[in-house]
């Protein structure tokens, strides 16, 4: 029912297309120009002349402000109400959002302080009250809203459009995942760990694809992408990643992509889907991920056409 949300809706393929003519753009844009271009580098040479927490400002800022972007367009263009967009229920759930954020944000915690305890050379105290606080701030108004951004526009946007156009649950699954891990192949950490990191955000894709379309609603994504960038960026960072902060924790070992890549997306996500599956109670898996989309409004109509027959 949740892709079919938009059913309810005057939709319009035309006004529905420049968002991701627009966004996609830019993505590809940024990919052939910093292609031939060592962005750890040129990350630092950003931060060395801007500062750290104003290089995260703008960085995370742009996605952050296309999420309002994006919600003001679907409610005063498309005439689509915000819940509508999120979620298939009456309300926003935000005890799913919570629920999600605990448990990946609680995982996060617990497995970084497992490495620091099983590696402390790898790491370095990076705690500095006087930065850490400001950037704290930062990133409580900031990362919700560019995470928030991505969810909407890939599993809420483009899921809903795609479905809506191709009457498959199959395809925009597949097309949001996979465009969703190709959206950071400019990222600092490909050109350090390799091409096989995109396992990683390609499976990550998936995962929040599946629970999307099993949940009927995007809360879950929501809670988990929040905790996985905010509570990574204030616990951990490095100089090869794509986000540079003031965090508790500086790794400075030597990144290397090997199974630990492949673990999360072969072990841990499935873990989580059957935590989610069966708090929630999911049911009908094959139906939802791979059947059809319905267009309920003709069938109210038809239904409403019959009664007044009777």
């Amino acid at each position: 029912m949740y892709i079919e949300q938009v059913n309810n809706k005057k939709f319009n393929i035309i006004l529905y297309l420049p968002i991701p003519l627009v966004f996609l753009g830019l993505v590809l844009v940024n990919f052939i120009t910093t292609s031939d271009v060592n962005t750890e580098e040129l990350l630092q040479m950003i931060i060395d002349k801007f500062g750290t927490n104003l290089t995260f400002a703008l960085m995370v800022g742009q996605l952050a402000f296309c999420c309002l972007v994006l919600l003001l367009w679907v409610k005063f263009i498309h005439g689509q109400s915000i819940t509508s967009l999120t979620t298939s229920r009456e309300k926003i759930d935000w005890k799913r959002v919570f629920f999600s954020f605990s448990v990946w944000g609680g995982f996060t915690a617990i497995t970084t302080l497992i490495l620091y305890w099983l590696s402390p050379e790898n790491f370095v105290i990076n705690f500095d009250p006087i930065k850490f606080f400001p950037f704290l701030l930062l990133a409580l108004l900031l990362i919700p809203l560019q995470t928030s951004f991505e969810e909407y526009f890939f599993r809420a946007y483009l899921m809903q459009g795609i479905g809506v156009v191709t009457k498959s649950r199959l395809i925009p699954l597949l097309i949001t995942s996979i465009t969703f891990g190709l959206m950071h192949i400019a990222n600092p950490e490909v050109g350090k760990l390799g091409m096989i990191i995109m396992v990683y955000y390609i499976g990550t894709g998936f995962f929040l694809g599946i629970i999307t379309l099993m949940d009927e609603g995007l809360e879950l994504a929501l809670g988990f992408h929040a905790a996985n960038n905010l509570i990574g960026a204030l616990l951990v960072t490095a100089d090869w990643t794509a986000f540079q902060t003031h965090s508790i924790l500086k790794d400075v070992s030597e990144p290397s992509a090997g199974f630990d890549v492949l673990f999360p997306v072969l072990v841990i996500f499935p873990i989580l889907l059957l935590i989610f599956g069966k708090k929630y109670k999911w049911t009908n898996w094959k139906d939802k991920l791979t059947g059809k989309v319905h267009d309920y409004s003709s069938e109210n109509d038809l239904i409403n056409t019959i009664g007044k027959h009777d």
